[in-house]
């Protein structure tokens, strides 16, 4: 891609979280783009480079990337998910929704539900939310906390500090197996969150998509922010970083998603597997058979 992907990520990009503040980043920037169409062209073409790429992941089948998606109702994950990946090979490339916890879920331990869907070497695993959530909702709602049974001695006053040590060691250990991890947080504003919320109260054909637990959650705005922002200060590494993408504007959503994507794989240099002298040999023989038979 001609377009320097470096610079449209890098005022996003958080890699250490120590000074990060979430006021900082303005959900409505759209970045240095003097048009919505300048930025959809760049993601087309972001596309169609994707698509080439995840063939060589997939035909190497020596790395794994896992992408991870957080953000407030309504803020455009599922939409993002959908446009970034539309060029992607179904074959390579699993969605992963998580919902409430089930009983099952519950009975273990909270990384174990999203640890056996990491994504298998050449394959891109998508997190539609995450672990994250156990320290997201979760702090939000401590009597949550009750329902997942642990015993009482391990719930203190640095619970919220031992799950993120928890999650820095779980992505660290990943990394070293080959998965490249990229976490975007969607960062939408109260303001666009509702007037989402009422358009799709007003559209027939978009009412599906509201539930009234989702108005519950904006009750606790403040929180939920405070809490992102922890995570995100606690859990942003190299080996893992947080992408705080600006969500008012979901066409510059999706362009800089897709450009924190192209860089990652990028980092790759990947390549199609070449196959050794014996094995040319022997497809060689195979075309000349082909050839002689009508």
């Amino acid at each position: 891609m001609a377009y320097d992907v470096e610079k449209l990520i890098r005022d996003y990009r958080v890699t250490r979280g120590k000074h990060f503040r979430l006021s900082d980043v303005d959900p409505g920037d759209t970045g240095s783009f003097k048009s919505r169409d300048e930025a959809e062209k760049l993601l087309e073409r972001g596309i169609n480079w994707l698509a080439d790429e995840q063939e060589k992941l997939y035909a190497s089948d020596n790395w794994s990337l896992l992408l991870i998606f957080q953000a407030m109702d309504a803020a455009g994950k599922d939409g993002t998910i959908k446009h970034v990946m539309t060029g992607i090979n179904p074959q390579g490339c699993e969605v992963h929704a998580f919902k409430a916890p089930t009983s099952e879920d519950l009975d273990h331990d909270y990384l174990w539900r999203c640890a056996k869907r990491m994504p298998e070497r050449g394959r891109i695993g998508i997190f539609n939310r995450s672990y994250y959530e156990e320290v997201l909702v979760v702090r939000v709602h401590p009597d949550f906390l009750l329902k997942q049974r642990i015993p009482s001695r391990f719930i203190g006053k640095n619970l919220w500090e031992e799950r993120f040590e928890d999650i820095r060691h779980f992505e660290r250990y990943h990394a070293r197996q080959g998965t490249v991890i990229r976490k975007f947080f969607l960062h939408v504003s109260r303001k666009e969150q509702q007037r989402r919320f009422l358009e799709r109260l007003e559209q027939k054909e978009k009412n599906w998509k509201f539930s009234a637990s989702d108005i519950a959650e904006r009750a606790h705005w403040d929180k939920y922010m405070d809490a992102y922002e922890d995570m995100i200060r606690n859990t942003a590494t190299e080996y893992a970083p947080w992408y705080v993408v600006p969500a008012d504007n979901k066409w510059f959503t999706r362009v800089v998603v897709a450009a924190a994507i192209v860089d990652a794989l990028h980092e790759l240099r990947l390549e199609f597997p070449k196959v050794d002298k014996r094995k040319r040999k022997e497809l060689e023989a195979i075309e000349s058979t082909l050839k002689r038979q009508k």
